[in-house]
């Protein structure tokens, strides 16, 4: 039998039943809840090539750090991260750069990577420091009581809209919030239709709120020399001279505001939690930070804060702020030995790939230690850890976020210490985007 003979047809693949599918969904609160084990189980009892679904909705989940490399990286062209994401989030927040395919997203991306150039992430390190010494500083005034989630997020949003807008919020934190929230959740809606009162219409007039919210400033904008994002994507250019049209950089800034403030709250919270429950890794971090002796430092000495670094990539690897990463395959493909057909919805798991034992030791366990150069185990695999995706679509934004999240924690470690109720474990939503359901209640205390 020839190599081209052994492979077996798409109807061929293992696969889930409806009922099973039913089950699963209903288990994991829709798919929301708990998605790693429904991932887990089908791995186990199925393989790494798995068809879920039924008639026209059916899709393909491939497994392992292999499958990540070959998708993400995607040589030979021959996935489309469009069409996945327009059925997603296609109303809510259309032309993204991550709705954008070939030719198209490489203009858009080369434009707007001009935000994220080295010497800008620089001034923007320099930006972040006051706002997030401003956000922490109304925390102690709240009490010793506080939900990390919530807090996180009005910080990140604050940060976000002097970052890349170039305004204060001030009490227009909680309305933009709230059109975020509701956008986030609208991705994610069974019933698209806009019916007022229902989670997609919400989505749909969060959208129209930041549409003409940032329409408002783009005049402005277009004629301004600001340092913010919004401002650099309004005058950025190509080596051609070309820029992008005034709807684009309103989609973009959409889409870039969501993306930064909802996955680094993500984040922050889960590394939050992780150093709750481990304290001696929170007091490492804590004294690692006063050993830097600045209590708002550069770009530069980000690197030196190492524990912090190792705690962050950890958090990264257990709670993926995006646990699946979809993908339509264009043409036919093979994979594993089955032949994969074009117009199949191809899904592989980063949640998935940072719980295999096949490649990291003990991995329900947490461990930065894992990271460190003596151990490496995230080299094992060149995408065995993906949280931030890989090939042409790696996050844009990724020296940015991780920048972000090392400033607002380091400031946190030198005005705080934290902990957590006796027995609590953290209830996590993984799914559109990783977070506690009960906001994840702290004790602070306050360090004088």
């Amino acid at each position: 039998m020839t190599a081209r003979e052994s492979v077996r047809p798409f109807d061929e693949i293992p696969r889930m039943s409806t009922l099973a599918l039913l089950r699963m969904l209903l288990q994991s609160g829709g798919g929301r809840i708990d998605m790693r084990s429904g991932l887990e189980d089908l791995y186990r009892e199925k393989g790494p090539v798995v068809v879920q679904g039924a008639g026209p909705l059916r899709f393909v989940n491939l497994f392992g750090p292999d499958t990540n490399r070959y998708v993400l990286l995607d040589r030979d062209q021959l996935f489309s991260s469009r069409r996945p994401w327009m059925q997603i989030m296609g109303r809510i927040f259309p032309n993204g750069l991550l709705l954008r395919d070939g030719d198209e997203h490489k203009h858009h991306r080369k434009i707007m990577h001009e935000a994220f150039r080295r010497p800008i992430l620089c001034d923007y390190a320099e930006r972040m420091n006051p706002r997030i010494a401003e956000g922490l500083a109304g925390w102690r005034e709240r009490g010793g009581r506080l939900r990390a989630f919530e807090a996180f997020k009005e910080l990140t949003l604050d940060i976000a809209a002097s970052i890349f807008v170039g305004v204060e919020l001030g009490p227009g934190t909680r309305r933009m919030n709230r059109a975020f929230e509701d956008m986030v959740a609208a991705s994610m809606s069974r019933v698209r239709l806009p019916i007022p009162g229902l989670e997609f219409s919400r989505g749909l007039e969060g959208r129209a709120f930041m549409k003409d919210f940032l329409a408002g400033l783009l005049s402005a904008r277009r004629s301004a020399r600001g340092a913010d994002i919004f401002s650099r994507l309004c005058r950025a250019r190509t080596e051609e001279g070309e820029t992008l049209r005034d709807d684009d950089v309103i989609d973009h800034m959409i889409f870039l505001m969501m993306a930064a403030h909802d996955t680094t709250t993500s984040t922050l919270t889960s590394m939050t939690y992780e150093l709750g429950r481990h304290p001696a890794w929170q007091e490492q971090l804590r004294e690692e930070s006063r050993a830097l002796g600045c209590a708002e430092p550069d770009f530069d000495s980000l690197d030196r804060l190492t524990s912090l670094g190792l705690v962050m990539r950890e958090t990264l690897r257990r709670y993926p702020p995006l646990p699946v990463i979809p993908r339509v395959a264009l043409r036919d493909f093979e994979w594993d030995g089955y032949r994969i057909r074009a117009g199949a919805m191809v899904v592989i798991s980063p949640i998935h790939t940072h719980h295999m034992s096949a490649w990291w030791g003990d991995p329900d366990r947490f461990d930065p230690e894992r990271f460190a150069p003596a151990r490496a185990e995230h080299e094992r695999h060149t995408h065995s850890w993906v949280p931030f995706g890989g090939g042409p679509h790696m996050c844009l934004g990724k020296r940015f976020a991780e920048a972000q999240i090392r400033l607002v924690m380091h400031q946190m470690l030198l005005r705080f210490r934290w902990s957590l109720a006796p027995g609590y474990e953290m209830p996590v939503q993984q799914a559109p985007i990783s977070k506690p359901t009960d906001g994840l209640p702290l004790e602070l205390t306050a360090l004088d």
